[in-house]
């Protein structure tokens, strides 16, 4: 059996040029923080990695704190604020925030105080796309980045999240985008790396893959290689739609991102779909990574005016290059049978 992941969303196959900037990167023996010329070649490969990535996310003139993620990243740009959000938000970013904004049925959020509030551009579970208000304070473009084209300086937020995992770099890294002449109070103090920003010895082979992830992503983008599979995650969309009409394709009908479909079926719990769809070959998921291993329902679906069933009878498919179309339809073979099966059990 071949499997076929189909959990992009979670984290994405690793890059040959991210793997290769990482092995290259592994031979630099010298702390950064070090002046001799080992420690200096060591902090010029960072240097040039915020450059690759400042090119990548359009953020010229911004400052680029690495951080051990975007969950970190987003604990330093929310910590203390008394920032508000939404429940569509991702826990990385609720947790920090009062979760008090509004949400319609089609994952939009009613943004009312920009500079007081945080608001994801893509989210991880429906792949909605949020329209970003001047001068937000936080934006989460963790999913978005490298899948949708986008520039920080275009937003004209105060601060961005992104994550080297899900645009096909290594997971434990990640960075904080800031505004110049913004700044922010740190949480790991000592050492003073990062512009005294986050203190701890920098994560050399990480930062290199990094940013050899978010310059290959960026040219993805230019080639077209998300709106193929756009096209695809729509093939899948119809063909699932067409065998099981009862089915609710959620955001159908609203921006998305190209590769995500999050898909419910009445009757047939996702943590069962998951299950059963591993069993026959397939990744996917019920939810969000960091929160889909607690059988629950969806507290996005939830707040989009799902009904807590409903809410815990969806899946999320996330494609990403590489996926053909006679994979996405052997899928949406296979998961239509096992749909058939689990209502006949049911009736």
């Amino acid at each position: 059996m071949t499997r076929l992941y189909l959990d992009w969303n979670a984290t994405a196959p690793l890059r040959p040029e991210a793997r290769a900037a990482m092995i290259a990167a592994m031979d630099l023996v010298g702390n950064p923080s070090s002046v001799h010329a080992e420690g200096r070649a060591a902090k010029s490969l960072i240097e040039q990695a915020r450059v690759e990535i400042s090119a990548a996310l359009g953020a010229d003139g911004a400052d680029i704190v690495f951080t051990s993620g975007a969950t970190e990243a987003a604990a330093l740009a929310c910590a203390g604020r008394g920032l508000h959000c939404a429940e569509v938000e991702h826990e990385a970013v609720s947790a920090w925030c009062d979760a008090d904004l509004p949400v319609d049925a089609m994952g939009q959020v009613e943004v009312s105080a920009p500079r007081k509030s945080a608001l994801q551009l893509a989210n991880s579970e429906t792949g909605v796309l949020q329209d970003i208000p001047e001068g937000l304070a936080v934006c989460d473009m963790t999913q978005a980045f490298g899948k949708v084209p986008l520039a920080f300086n275009w937003l004209g937020a105060d601060m961005g999240l992104i994550s080297a995992h899900k645009l096909g770099g290594p997971k434990g890294i990640g960075a904080l985008i800031i505004k110049r002449g913004m700044d922010v109070a740190p949480q790991l103090r000592g050492g003073g790396q990062e512009m005294g920003r986050r203190a701890g010895t920098e994560n050399l082979i990480g930062i290199a893959g990094f940013a050899a992830a978010a310059s290959a992503a960026g040219r993805d983008l230019a080639d077209g290689v998300w709106d193929r599979v756009a096209q695809l995650r729509n093939i899948l969309e119809r063909a699932l739609s067409a065998s099981a009409n009862e089915t609710i394709s959620v955001g159908n009908g609203t921006g998305r991102l190209p590769n995500t479909l999050c898909l419910m079926a009445p009757g047939w719990k996702g943590e069962t779909q998951v299950m059963a769809m591993d069993l026959a070959g397939f990744a996917v998921s019920a939810g969000s990574a960091c929160s889909s291993g607690k059988v629950r329902a969806s507290r996005v679906l939830r707040a989009m005016g799902y009904d807590e069933g409903l809410a815990g009878q969806a899946i999320r498919v996330s494609i990403g290059p590489g996926v053909t179309e006679d994979d996405v339809l052997r899928f949406a073979d296979v998961w239509t049978k096992a749909y058939a099966k689990a209502r006949a059990r049911a009736a």
